[in-house]
This record gives C-alpha cells, structure tokens and sequence, in this order.
C-alpha cells in the first residue's frame, strides 16, 4: 500500500463516509455456488453519494499485473493507494474483464472498509456457535436507497401518489439521513 505523507483529512472523511453508508445489500445471485453476492454495480450504487458527501473519490486502473484502486481526499489530496494481483486461469479478453470487475469489486471493498457479508465475528468458522445455531442465516440486510438510481425514483412517486409514507420506505430501506431529508424534499 502507498499513501501521502499525511492522512489526517482522508481518514477523518472515510470516518463520515463509514456513517453514511451502512451494509451493502446482496442482490446479485452466483449460480454455481448458489449464493447472494453484492455485485460491482450494487457497490458503486451505494457508494456514490457517500463518497460525494464525504469530499472523497477513487480511480481505480489496470496495470502490468493487477489493479490499482486509488481513494482520495478531493480538498487536501491526500490518498491511500493499493493493488490487487490479477490472476485469470485463461488469458483470453473475458476472462481479463472478469478478473478486473472482480477486482475492482474487491478492492473498492477492502479499500473502503466496506460491510457486505453477514459477520458472525468468526464463531462459525471457529465452531463457537452453539450447533443449533450454526446454519441459522442472519435476519437479511436491507437495500440501500440512493437518490439518482430507479429505486429513488420509484420511493420518490409512491410518496408523492400516497402510496407509501417515508416511515414505510425505511422499514423496507436502508437510507442516510442526508438521503431521508432529500427524499422528503423530492417527494413534496
């Protein structure tokens, strides 16, 4: 990893952006394995406006043999910059974008600091759960609600058609408070 000299604002922005963005839904499906995932788009989706709010961006690059994600503080520029070796079984052109949205995927997450898996803090894995509660899933994580994106758009109608009220789109939503005051707003 490489970073600035200092990152004092980065750090203290990635702090506000950790309190605007919540767990990350998993809405993309692996058939294989036949789980849940949350997918490349569902991650950019849910980090764009907290990333904005919080005066931060990233770049994230193919090089020789890996991707390197850039985060950056926009007003002092400082940064935090790592690479994630790529390593396709085939070397054909869709098994490299395979491999950079995977790593793209991933490295955003670590990056970022990211919640996007159920955490039992390692009891499973360590067998510290009691055996009936072992394959008991978690209570499933709710959606982000993100202004610019159709799910936005479609709160925004039903509140305006009295469809749905605001205390109704937060039990089925998660939404910051920034983003609840801006769908109120929107919705009027």
């Amino acid at each position: 990893m490489k970073q600035s000299e200092s990152i004092k604002n980065l750090a203290m922005a990635l702090m506000l952006f950790h309190v605007k963005i919540g767990k990350i839904a998993k809405s993309s499906t692996n058939p294989f394995f036949k789980s849940k995932y949350a997918g490349l788009p569902s991650v950019l989706d849910a980090i764009t406006i907290p990333l904005q709010e919080s005066n931060l961006t990233f770049t994230q690059f193919p090089n020789e043999d890996g991707l390197c994600t850039t985060l950056i503080h926009t007003e002092s520029g400082e940064y935090m910059q790592s690479s994630f070796k790529m390593l396709p079984v085939k070397q054909d052109p869709q098994a490299q974008g395979s491999a950079i949205t995977y790593a793209r995927r991933y490295s955003l997450v670590s990056i970022l600091g990211l919640n996007v898996d159920d955490d039992d803090d390692g009891n499973k894995a360590s067998g510290l759960l009691p055996e009936n509660q072992q394959e008991k899933s978690t209570q499933p994580t709710k959606e982000w609600l993100n202004p610019n994106t159709e799910l936005w758009k479609t709160a925004v109608k039903a509140i305006k058609d009295k469809k749905r009220t605001i205390e109704d789109i937060k039990k089925k939503y998660s939404i910051s408070k920034t983003n609840q005051e801006l769908l109120m707003k929107e919705s009027n």
